[in-house]
């Protein structure tokens, strides 16, 4: 644990952090507020999959293009562009009813204007610490990371249930305005510069572990959205026509959220090897089955609390993969890439989950998760030789230039 404290002597890391994940923070409650909202407004789950998806169709888009475009216009100018046409966009869903073909067309505006605040963080980071704190600091990132995936919905179920989706919205985007500012301010947003990729977008993914993090993350942040709402149904009382899950959805989703913590703190940091990814997906995916044997709140927390244990480890292991293995010039638009994978899994999961929902309910969600967990570790098992070991390294981009060896006359 002395690796904390080694790394709160650099100055601006914990600034950078909290400010990232307030700004970040809304992205772990869009998935259950807009699907409690749209649900409320056209009357079944299957309406609120069709806007999700075109949500995720627009972040699949936005993600890589706007990371490159930091390289162009820089942090600020980007971030801040996108983060305010993304929080007014969410302000008109919330109070503007309107057909759903084109609620569904501003969702994909949404997307479309999701603020690259991910990439840009995790290009960051190697500047701020030296490479042998990278890898704490990938594990308390991943630690924050799970509050905004794991308890954004418990703060959206408890703004939704109490005052509303709409306010829930507003919540959201608040949040997203005000993090995002605070982020876009740090002087190490404004220090650092990220300079322009030599390669045409889309290159970096001729690297065997960027698709690798981007296709797990994927899967893996998809389960989360899919269990996610499968908890809110499960505690959801028969005939609530307000869609608005209960606070019992809220405690288990907390549980989860603190097995999660627990995990980063003490696991995330731990060398990376080959196979250390799908020995935490394994954790994971051992929690989730253990859901269908009861749903009960106590039951459900306690198996999602041991599961979460190996949840922000995972992530940790992605951002220490796509690190160690591309150059600092490509770092944004890699992140990029994997930053779309999970948002897209986000709406991809709740999607999926909505329509499990209204076919079986709670169970068919927490089976979608499941399966989703299951294919997750197939891709991790399956991928083992292209994944860094770093034992006895420490984690740090390729540099720009390579070694010429010129033969002597």
């Amino acid at each position: 644990m002395g690796i904390y404290r080694e790394l709160g002597r650099n100055p601006g890391v914990f600034r950078v952090l909290i400010s990232q994940l307030t700004a970040r923070f809304p992205f772990g409650m869009l998935s259950i507020v807009l699907l409690l909202h749209v649900q409320l407004a056209y009357g079944d789950y299957t309406s609120a999959g069709v806007v999700l998806a075109a949500q995720s169709i627009g972040q699949a888009v936005s993600g890589p293009v706007s990371s490159r475009l930091m390289g162009r216009l820089g942090m600020g100018p980007v971030l801040a562009s996108t983060t305010f046409l993304c929080a007014l966009l969410l302000i008109v869903i919330a109070f503007v009813h309107l057909p759903l073909t084109i609620t569904a067309g501003i969702a994909f505006c949404v997307g479309i204007t999701t603020p690259p605040v991910t990439p840009a963080v995790r290009t960051l980071y190697p500047k701020l610490v030296p490479g042998n704190q990278l890898a704490g600091l990938f594990s308390l990132d991943a630690a924050a990371q799970e509050i905004i995936w794991v308890l954004g919905p418990v703060v959206a179920v408890f703004v939704s249930s109490q005052f509303g989706t709409a306010i829930g919205l507003c919540v959201a985007a608040a949040f997203m305005m005000l993090g995002g500012a605070w982020f876009i301010l740090s002087p190490s947003v404004g220090a650092v510069k990220i300079p322009r990729a030599s390669r045409g977008i889309g290159a970096i993914l001729r690297r065997p572990t960027v698709v690798i993090a981007t296709v797990v993350g994927f899967f893996f942040v998809s389960s989360f959205a899919a269990i996610e709402a499968g908890i809110v149904a499960a505690f959801t009382p028969a005939g609530d026509d307000a869609g608005h899950g209960s606070m019992e959805s809220g405690i288990v989703l907390a549980l989860f959220a603190g097995g999660s913590l627990v995990g980063g703190l003490l696991l995330g940091h731990r060398t990376l090897r080959p196979w250390s990814m799908l020995l935490r997906i394994t954790g994971v995916l051992a929690g989730t089955l253990l859901c269908l044997v009861s749903l009960n709140i106590w039951w459900l927390g306690a198996v999602l609390f041991l599961g979460g244990l190996g949840t922000a480890p995972t992530f940790a292991a992605m951002s220490s993969i796509v690190s160690s293995t591309v150059k600092f010039s490509e770092t944004a638009e890699a992140y990029g890439w994997v930053g779309t994978g999970q948002l897209v899994g986000v709406a991809t999961g709740s999607a999926l989950a909505g329509i499990a929902i209204d076919a079986a309910g709670a169970h068919g969600a927490i089976l979608v998760s499941a399966a989703l967990l299951l294919v997750c570790a197939i891709v991790a098992a399956s991928c083992m030789r292209w994944l860094p070991d770093l034992k006895g390294r420490h984690i740090e981009p390729l540099p720009e230039t390579g070694t010429l060896n010129i033969p002597l006359p």
